[in-house]
């Protein structure tokens, strides 16, 4: 039997929910996200979307291509809240659920609660519900596996829907920016540029050892794509442990003015991607990869959440201060991560007390 997953990405979720909510707001260019110079937007709205402004943009460059453009501090309460209802609707269809995110997820509707033989039915009963009850708008990717269903999502938005059916795939990949493959970021897409690989069709002309030897384990990732291979299931009530992102330089750096600026950098993402995981945890990884692949990390456990910069990057530093590079241990990656959630930490805590008999 043919899978049938659909992939729901709300519309410009945060600074939707404050429209919403204040109908001042409505119509008029705004962002969620860092109030001072040095913030970062988590979102904005389409109208402020048509000056540029976009998500994971600091605020100040933001106003500068938006002046009239209203920031707000997000509620993340909100959002989570918010979240939880949109997840109701999602269940009177299927449980078979895997959350992205605070505004996006998976789903498998092959054998749903309502018998709808039509993902596509399905999908726009879901958008309907969500306008309706919550007056918030959605846009849907219908088709047979979650990388297709994924990237039919980012279609025809706000309130898009699009539908990629099987024997439709591989003319819809062949056509493809390789930018919009999942998985496939600004310095792998620069790399496949440089290789000849601008989309889809040409992806599919290289072989698998070709591929594999030019992008590692990842090769066989889009050598499946790119012949709309992806296996992958719909993991229901996927638990997440931790939030990270990570950035390989184009050329190894080792002075110490340019790691801090790449840190800084990577700071902002994650403080990005924490505000749309709505995730919280109280240990910070700080990963170092250096040109000859070796790997190390630095870890610290805090007694509050790693959520901002102020709490983020002075850490970060402290950990960089413990690893050594030069012009001998040149850096070809920096990562950092967020893990340990509250729950993790009163157990791990509450075991230690039984054990050393002070409960």
């Amino acid at each position: 039997m043919t899978r049938k997953i659909i992939h729901i990405d709300m519309d410009s979720y945060y600074a939707s929910v404050e429209q919403r909510d204040n109908p001042e707001l409505r119509g008029k260019p705004c962002a969620v996200g860092g109030l001072s110079d040095r913030g970062v937007l988590s979102t904005a709205s389409y109208e402020a979307r048509k000056s540029g402004v976009h998500s994971a943009m600091s605020t100040k460059r933001a106003l500068e291509l938006c002046p009239e453009l209203i920031v707000i501090k997000g509620d993340h309460d909100k959002y989570k809240r918010v979240s939880k209802q949109i997840h109701e609707i999602f269940h009177e269809y299927t449980d078979l659920i895997e959350p992205i995110s605070l505004d996006e997820a998976f789903l498998d509707v092959t054998s749903n609660k309502h018998g709808n033989v039509s993902a596509t039915q399905t999908a726009c009963e879901i958008k309907q519900k969500i306008k309706e009850r919550l007056a918030l708008t959605a846009s849907a990717g219908v088709s047979y596996c979650k990388f297709l269903a994924k990237i039919a999502s980012d279609y025809n938005k706000p309130d898009g829907l699009c539908v990629i059916q099987p024997e439709k795939a591989l003319d819809f990949i062949a056509s493809l920016p390789i930018e919009k493959f999942w998985g496939v970021g600004n310095i792998t897409a620069r790399r496949m540029h440089q290789l000849g690989i601008n989309c889809g069709f040409q992806l599919r002309q290289w072989s698998l050892q070709g591929l594999t030897k030019e992008f590692g384990k990842a090769g066989r990732v889009y050598y499946n794509f790119s012949r709309g291979i992806d296996e992958r299931p719909v993991i229901a009530e996927r638990e997440r442990k931790s939030v990270g992102c990570e950035t390989t330089f184009e050329k190894d750096i080792y002075k110490k003015s340019a790691v801090i600026i790449e840190l800084y950098h990577i700071a902002e993402e994650l403080i990005r991607r924490l505000d749309k995981s709505g995730f919280e945890g109280y240990t910070l990884t700080l990963k170092v990869k250096y040109h000859d692949f070796t790997q190390i990390t630095r870890s610290h456990t805090g007694s509050t959440v790693f959520s901002n910069m102020k709490n983020i990057l002075p850490v970060a530093k402290r950990l960089l201060a413990d690893v050594e590079f030069d012009k001998e241990h040149k850096i070809r990656l920096l990562g950092l991560s967020v893990s340990n959630q509250r729950d993790e930490l009163l157990h791990k805590t509450n075991w230690i007390e039984q054990e050393l008999g002070l409960k």
